[in-house]
């Protein structure tokens, strides 16, 4: 096997597992976010449950923004590196 067609290949393996981790994280923002903010609210030692609220949709949309970065930046490394096979 050629040695560009190996980083070529590596290299979209990569892109997958990084948009394979930007799906996961979007599909378990809720659990991640609740997670999150029960060891939030374990540290402060409670706090109103409006608030509570507020930081857990807060956590929850952090880990929907990471994750659909982590999944585009996955999805551009793939396109990038198969434009580049092909041609």
């Amino acid at each position: 096997m050629p040695k560009d067609k190996v980083k070529y290949i590596s290299t979209i393996i990569v892109g997958a597992l990084i948009g394979l981790l930007g799906i996961i994280m979007i599909f378990s923002s809720i659990k991640f976010g609740i997670s999150s903010a029960g060891s939030w609210l374990e540290s402060r030692g409670g706090a109103d449950s409006n608030y509570y609220n507020v930081v857990v949709q807060s956590y929850i949309n952090s880990f929907l923004v990471a994750g659909g970065i982590l999944f585009g930046f996955g999805l551009l490394i793939i396109t990038f590196v198969l434009n580049k096979f092909i041609k």
